[in-house]
């Protein structure tokens, strides 16, 4: 009984394993790993490190192939009843950045391959693409504070309907609690990012170095894997 319930754990740790390797996104973000621990080892110095991170980065490119739609997908459907305006204008505004950045994208990488033969323009266009992912990460910074500061409050309401009653006992608290930890996350994801990507327009060189970048971009790159973990499957008891 003890052989047949290890084999049945070790069984559906592979299956998340497969899930989770199947995933484009998933492998994108390892790549994305990759690419930032060897900006972070060469430091901005040429040789083994720099070559991994410059391939690596236009490899990632071919991940991203037509994922502008999605963030346009976003643009266009509606959002949740009661967000207030501000953070709807501001989660809209995430979504045009972003989509402009990964569409743009595309164009880097047609030049960095050579079908697109005007590296110039690639080039310039590489680097609005970075300001539009900068300002996607600061709209996102922005609108995590505050559906943060609004799960704080509906949090504090249900602490004043429990004041005898363990409040962790309560199922929409717990929940509202998850979704404060994932968004306290996302939020230190985001605001990172906004100093990877001054890293890479070089807007202060010498406070945000290469080795500074790629040590940033590496942290967020296992945040975004860890947010990707598919949910354990419960192993019935023999």
């Amino acid at each position: 009984m003890a052989s047949s319930t290890l084999v049945d754990v070790s069984r559906a740790e592979l299956g998340l394993v497969v899930m989770y390797l199947n995933k484009a996104e998933a492998r994108d973000k390892l790549c994305r790993a990759i690419q930032y621990g060897s900006k972070f080892l060469s430091g901005g110095q040429p040789g083994t490190a720099q070559n991994v991170d410059k391939s690596t980065s236009l490899a990632r490119k071919v991940f991203r192939l037509f994922k502008f739609v999605n963030d346009l997908h976003g643009l266009i459907s509606p959002v949740p009843k009661g967000t207030p305006l501000p953070l709807v204008l501001l989660g809209k505004s995430k979504n045009a950045l972003l989509s402009t950045f990964l569409f743009l994208d595309q164009v880097v990488w047609l030049g960095r391959s050579g079908i697109y033969k005007n590296k110039e323009r690639a080039e310039l266009l590489g680097r609005i693409s970075l300001f539009c992912w900068m300002g996607s990460s600061v709209c996102t910074t922005v609108v995590e504070i505050g559906e943060i500061g609004r799960l704080s409050s509906s949090m504090k309401k249900i602490e004043k309907g429990k004041k005898n009653g363990n409040k962790y006992q309560d199922e929409e608290y717990r929940a509202k609690l998850k979704q404060s930890n994932e968004r306290s996350l996302a939020l230190i994801k985001a605001a990172m990012d906004v100093v990877v990507a001054a890293g890479l327009l070089q807007l202060d060189p010498k406070k945000i170095t290469p080795r500074v970048t790629g040590a940033f971009g590496f942290i967020t790159s296992l945040i975004s894997c860890y947010q990707l973990l598919p949910t354990r499957p419960k192993i019935k008891a023999p």
